[in-house]
Parts: structure tokens; C-alpha cells; sequence
């Protein structure tokens, strides 16, 4: 599978998510808890701004290098807002989308089948710390490692490839975590999951690729569970796939 049929099956799910009441108040739910997290998040950078920019280099009293201060200053808020967006999604993730992307995609999963298939069933509570255990290495380590990157990008003559290829790993992962949520519901082991990942790479790049878009990413995000799970159920769920 590849590029063109993620970000086919990416679209899928946010027009079928939008279709079905259920998946359209808690993808809405979802983006409002990232929005406002961000919001504040953001926000609390910008009050402390000059406090910030005082730690890395005080405003100089020369004209003739006032203005390499305030291209600095603009530069490492514009910096710190993106990096609070990231973290406020992580932030948001860990609070309340593990439990609604898991709920997203069991409804899907119904809709589509008729019934929800698990390996195994845990009670309620032991499967939630299953389900935000399952966030660490899929979502929250591989999206910091990206971040970094693109940090390292900036500081090396190879920056734009760099960024190219941070942005990518990044869309990946972020692919992952969706696609990720029915196999890890049925308790598959993480080396499977991520042989599925890897046998995968492209379709996730696709699908990951409207996540890199700013501002609208929030919303794909908030419905891509939908689409992961049609993915799922459709190319590795049916009768002649093991």
C-alpha cells in the first residue's frame, strides 16, 4: 500500500466520522481538549516571553545589534509555541485520548463488523493502564525523537533534510498510533505491531501526511482513529487475511 491510499483512507475516516453522531461528538470533544490545552499552553510562553529570552541573552543597549535581539526573540517564541503545541498534544493524549481514539475505534469497529473482536477481555481499569502504557513507545518517545531532530536540523548544514526526514518519521508515528489501536486492543505483542508498522511504511507516511499540515492537522487527528480502523478491518480483518 502506499501514499496515495493512507491519505485516502485518512479522508475516509473524517467524512465517515463526521456522518456518525457518536464518532462526531467525541472527535469534536477530542479537538476542543487539544485546542484549549495548546491555547494555555501557548499562552503561558508568551506572558513569560521576555523572561525566557532574558535566560538566553539580555537585550542589548547598542542599536547597531538591537535588531539580531528582536529576530532572536521572534525566533525562539515562534520555537516555543510549536514545541508547546507538541507537548500539549502529548499532554492531551495522555489525558483524555487514550480513552476516547480506543472508544472511537470500537465503534467503528462495530459498524463495520457488527461486533468487536478481543483476544482477551481485561477489567476496565487494568485495561485503560494497558491502553496509556501502549502510548509511551508509540506515540510519545517517537514524536520527542522527531523533535529533536528537527532541533538538530537547525543546527547542522544538512537542516532541510534533516527537517524533511524529522517531519516524515514523525507523520509515521503519528499513523501508527491510530492504526495501532486495534491490534493493541486484541493485546498483539509489540513485536508484531510493529512488524505491521514496518510491512506498512508507506501507507502510514500517507496517512500521517495531513497531520504535518498546520492548523488542520488538529482536526485529522481528532477523526484518524475512525480511518485506522476502517483500514484495519478492511485490509488485515477480513476472512483471507491472518
Amino acid at each position: 500500500m502506499g501514499l496515495s491510499e493512507g491519505l485516502k483512507y485518512n479522508l475516509r475516516g473524517l467524512w465517515f466520522g463526521i456522518k456518525k453522531p457518536k464518532l462526531l461528538l467525541l472527535g469534536i470533544i477530542r479537538f476542543v481538549a487539544v485546542i484549549i490545552i495548546t491555547i494555555l499552553a501557548a499562552s503561558l510562553i508568551l506572558v513569560y516571553h521576555k523572561e525566557l529570552l532574558g535566560l538566553i541573552w539580555d537585550q542589548p543597549e547598542s542599536y547597531w545589534i538591537l535588531w539580531l535581539w528582536y529576530l532572536l526573540s521572534w525566533l525562539v517564541t515562534f520555537f516555543l509555541v510549536v514545541v508547546s503545541g507538541v507537548l500539549s498534544y502529548l499532554l492531551a493524549q495522555i489525558l483524555f485520548s487514550v480513552i476516547i481514539m480506543d472508544y472511537m475505534s470500537r465503534i467503528t469497529e462495530k459498524i463495520l463488523t457488527g461486533n468487536l473482536k478481543e483476544e482477551t477481555k481485561l477489567p476496565v481499569f487494568q485495561m485503560l493502564l494497558y491502553l496509556i502504557k501502549q502510548e509511551i513507545p508509540r506515540t510519545f518517545l517517537p514524536v520527542l525523537l522527531s523533535m529533536a531532530l528537527m532541533i538538530l536540523g537547525w543546527l547542522t548544514p544538512a537542516g532541510p533534510l534533516i527537517a524533511i526526514f524529522s517531519s516524515c518519521l514523525a507523520a509515521i508515528f503519528l499513523a501508527w498510533d491510530n492504526t495501532d489501536l486495534v491490534p493493541a486492543r486484541r493485546i498483539f505483542s509489540f513485536k508484531e505491531r510493529f512488524k505491521f508498522l514496518y510491512r506498512n511504511i508507506f501507507f502510514h507516511l500517507g496517512f500521517g501526511l495531513p497531520f504535518l499540515i498546520p492548523g488542520l492537522n488538529l482536526l485529522f487527528l481528532s477523526f484518524a482513529p475512525v480511518g485506522a480502523t476502517i483500514y484495519y478491518c478492511e485490509k488485515h480483518d477480513s476472512p483471507s487475511q491472518p
